[in-house]
């Protein structure tokens, strides 16, 4: 065949060149089918470029000018000889197949690159000089009408050939539309993006045209990519393009899925989004019906649902949410194909060009005195992440502004790092990042830890910081800071989910993590034998233990920490294992009815104890009393558990030192029960909205430092002895709505250094004796206009900060001539991060 189509010439024509290489690929493209797709879309490239092809040969050879096309010559050369190897490959030959293809692809793509980028550049190198030749000839005119003549006389200087030189450039992003926003924000608003959008141009453009046609056979269009890939920037861009909010306006909704999903949850946030009446569902299938009629309901337009991150065997999901409703698309995004939604729309990784462009966005900052290696290195780094966005933000934020030093040792690591899992090579890179905290133990300690969460969950920053009290023996602040440590490493997402100052209330501080990064943080862990780990992992979907803890065998364990995930399948029926060393349990579960596994009983180091209930709705515990028997246990956090009535006064728990009761049904166990925990110092209540009153003996707990009840809508009323708690330091009541009043003898409280009250409604006023607080030094008051400030609060000489709404803020103006050490911080920012 190579015989029968010569290659051009060194010296033909571009048209020519052309021409002979189109009429290869057809051959080749006839005679051998493997590679007939891929050589149609090259085909279809350059009979799109043909015309303007042969104008620009012809305009190049009336001007002498070869040099200019001569890259696209050498591109047509090389693809020639591909495309010749591609004919010898046998149709069998499927180890060939997938490496060639590829480089067909790409050939595509450099010749698409050549003609979009560097042409226009020429074409305008060429118009600059016509003009300025124009310019100059009618200079000559000009002089030759009044009988001068040109310096250096002859015709040659006048009509020479100018130097051009032609400067490359790249392009990072798009259109303003990446950052349009949707005027829509709630539970299933997409995320912001956090960097400009690089090499997403043509996935952004065919996937636009998929959802702007009105397709009523094509409801769901799937992308599918391997992990850290950009699926999801992909999916968030799509939802922020200008053209894509005109036509859906408030009608896009982001739903992260994850790999278990819960429908009812799903379908439950989409009511929160739309502010409808959440119902209880009768049923799965109750619930997608309502979800339907809901729909109708607002398709007066058009309806778009995204679904981030479904996993393979969620397809069933995917089609219980497909509606026969004019022009509702559902975009998905996953790791698989799920071929039962027909062919996927497939995300590459980026290419040399666009990973590079992101790389220096990221790795670079505009500040031309910062370090910046040579080119070698900087390519050899982006080498090694292999095109993977994830893995090049992660290096990318780690190297911005650092030292020659440290470049240098990262491309050492970057070329150790040996393959993590099969076929990811994305880890590799990804391992170089982690192992850069060597310098910092406690801190890459701390990452190692984070595997213990089910994936796309948000981690309390406060659960971590209880986790690494006891395990790395870190104070708050040292705990916090790892945790920034994290953040700025790029290894972790911080959000911050109120209206307060992070920097002092944790508590409206969640962690996010890729999946990616928490495997890998598994993966960090799971380097010894099970019975040897420091930390133990477990999963177990439905009732299938992992393969070496199944049937009856006895696991005995040396881990400190202890992880065991179970989705909703789970019958509670537990294998039997010996975990004596163990002094964090996290149980993460997804259940109505959930068992505590009866091994807990032989825990005698057990310090920390995280139950966390990721369905709808609170959880009935069994066993619940084995709790009683942990006495060395010093803080516990339950989310989502019905407490029993019993909690309160069976449970003997002398060492018990912080609880922690989120989203939890506590009214039972509150209500006239008495407390024995002598040594509680930290008691912290949110979103348990059948609280009403706290519990007999609450005011007993002498060397309570910090209570925090926040967002309980029946508390009405704190108990008058309130001022009993003489070492309370911190009384956080924020959104408790219908709380009326504080009591007189907060007075006493000669400790409390902070109170908040912001979003307490009810109270109208502030007790006389609050002027007593004589260590009081922050005061949240944010949207209590309507509270009256009584005049002994010219006594407060210690407060220092206000921080109110602007109404609020003037009330306390009046008294900055007595309190002239006070600043007023007027908050107006709403926090909506929460809603993600």
């Amino acid at each position: 065949m190579a015989s029968l189509f010569a290659s051009a010439a060194a010296g033909a024509g571009l048209e020519l060149a052309f021409g002979s290489f189109l009429r290869i690929i057809l051959e080749v493209r006839r005679k051998n089918i493997m590679f007939g797709s891929t050589l149609q879309i090259l085909i279809d490239t350059l009979e799109t470029m043909s015309p303007s092809i042969k104008r620009i040969d012809s305009f190049n050879s009336d001007f002498d000018r070869p040099e200019e096309i001569q890259g696209l010559k050498d591109l047509i050369k090389q693809g020639e000889e591909l495309v010749l190897k591609c004919s010898k490959v046998h149709k069998y030959n499927v180890v060939k197949k997938p490496y060639y293809t590829k480089k067909l692809m790409k050939l595509d793509e450099r010749i698409r690159r050549y003609i979009n980028t560097i042409m226009p550049l020429q074409q305008t190198a060429d118009i600059k000089e016509t003009l300025f030749e124009m310019r100059l000839l009618s200079t000559q005119i000009r002089d030759l009408s009044i009988g001068k003549t040109s310096s250096g006389g002859g015709s040659s200087s006048f009509f020479g050939k100018s130097n051009s030189s032609v400067g490359t450039w790249s392009s990072v992003g798009g259109s303003g539309s990446f950052f349009s926003k949707s005027s829509c924000t709630g539970v299933c608003s997409a995320p912001g993006l956090k960097v400009v959008p690089v090499g997403l141009e043509v996935p952004l453009k065919d996937l636009k045209e998929k959802l702007l046609k009105v397709d009523e056979v094509s409801k769901v269009i799937v992308v599918s990519a391997p992990g850290g890939c950009g699926k999801t920037t992909l999916a968030i861009s799509l939802c922020q393009n200008a053209k894509i909010i005109d036509k859906y306006k408030d009608n896009i909704f982001f739903v992260t899925v994850s790999k278990s999903p819960n429908l009812l949850v799903i379908v439950q946030r989409l009511f929160q989004h739309l502010d409808s009446m959440v119902s209880d569902f009768l049923s799965e299938q109750d619930a997608v019906n309502q979800l339907e009629n809901l729909f109708r309901s607002i398709a007066s337009g058009p309806i778009l649902l995204v679904l981030d991150d479904v996993w393979s065997g969620a397809e069933s999901l995917v089609e219980s949410l497909k509606f026969p409703i004019k022009d509702y698309k559902i975009l998905v995004t996953s790791r698989y194909e799920l071929s039962r939604f027909g062919s996927s729309y497939k995300l590459q990784t980026l290419t040399r060009t666009d990973a590079m462009a992101l790389f220096c966005q990221l790795a670079f900052l505009p500040d031309e005195n910062t370090y910046r290696p040579d080119q070698d290195i900087v390519n050899k780094i982006v080498e090694v992440c292999k095109g993977f966005p994830l893995a090049i933000s992660v290096v990318g934020k780690s190297l911005c502004g650092k030292s020659a030093a440290e470049w240098n040792k990262r491309i050492k690591e970057c070329s150790k790092a040996t393959s993590i899992l099969a076929n990811c090579e994305v880890l590799n890179c990804l391992q170089s990042s982690v192992d850069a905290l060597n310098d910092n133990s406690a801190t890459k300690e701390c990452y190692k830890d984070l595997g213990s969460f089910p994936e796309d969950q948000k981690i309390p920053a406060t659960t971590l910081t209880d986790i690494w009290a006891e395990l790395h023996k870190l104070d708050e602040d040292s705990a916090i800071s790892s945790l920034y440590e994290l953040s700025d490493r790029n290894l972790v997402d911080l959000v911050v989910t109120r209206r307060k100052d992070a920097s002092e209330d944790y508590g409206s501080v969640n962690v996010l993590q890729h999946d990616l990064l928490r495997e890998l943080a598994i993966i960090q862990s799971n380097s010894t034998s099970i019975e040897q780990r420091k930390r133990l992992f477990i999963e177990i979907s439905g009732n299938k233990p992992p393969e070496w803890w199944a049937g009856n065998r006895q696991l005995f364990i040396k881990a400190s920490l202890l992880s065991i995930c179970t989705d909703e399948m789970f019958s509670s029926s537990w294998g039997s294992m010996e975990a004596t060393e163990v002094e964090v349990l996290v149980l993460n579960f997804q259940a109505k009815n959930y068992t505590l596994p009866f091994f807990m009983s032989g825990m005698d180091k057990l310090k920390v104890l995280i139950v966390a209930n990721y369905s709808i709705s609170p959880a009935e515990l069994s066993n619940f009393q084995i709790i009683g028997s942990l006495y060395n246990l010093k803080r516990i956090r339950f989310e989502k558990i019905s407490i029993p009535s019993f909690f309160l006064t069976s449970l003997q728990l002398p060492n018990l030192e912080k609880i922690s009761l989120v989203m939890c049904n506590i009214g039972l166990a509150f209500r006239n029960s008495a407390i024995w925990m002598p040594n509680l110092i930290e008691i912290n209540i949110d979103y348990c909205d059948d609280l009403e009153e706290l519990p007999d003996g609450f005011c007993n707990l002498i060397r309570l430092q910090k209570l925090s009840i926040t967002n309980c809508h029946k508390l009405k009323a704190l108990p008058e002895e309130i001022g009993n708690l003489m070492n309370l330091e911190m009384l956080r009541l924020n959104s408790c709505i219908e709380l009326l009043e504080l009591p007189e003898s907060i007075g006493k409280l000669q400790n409390l250094c902070i109170l908040d009250v912001s979003d307490c409604l009810s109270i109208t006023e502030l007790p006389e004796q609050i002027g007593e607080l004589s260590n009081l030094n922050k005061l949240y008051m944010i949207d209590c206009s309507s509270c009256v400030l009584p005049w002994s609060a010219v006594n407060l000489v210690r407060l220092k900060v206000v921080i109110a709404d602007e109404e609020t803020a003037n009330l306390w103006k009046e008294f900055l001539t007595f309190l002239p050490n006070l600043e007023i911080k007027v908050h107006k920012d709403i926090n909506l991060n929460w809603l993600r």
